[in-house]
């Protein structure tokens, strides 16, 4: 189920977000980013529409996908 980030308050997808950067581990690409880095890129990227708030009911949580 996708979950409209207009319906949420500022700090709760805030929250969320930074939860999905902190299980996404340690990134070892070409270029190390900064945690308020890769939290700023995902919120551009749910605000422009690239990517989406998806609830699993089967795992029971929330994590943001390329938008299909």
């Amino acid at each position: 189920m996708i979950i409209p980030i207009e319906e949420l308050e500022a700090e709760t997808l805030k929250n969320i977000v930074e939860s999905v950067v902190l299980r996404e581990g340690t990134d070892y690409g070409e270029e190390e980013l900064s945690f308020a880095t890769k939290v700023e890129q995902l919120l551009t990227q749910l605000r422009s529409g690239e990517a989406v708030l998806q609830y699993s009911e089967l795992h029971e949580s929330v994590d943001i996908v390329p938008k299909a």
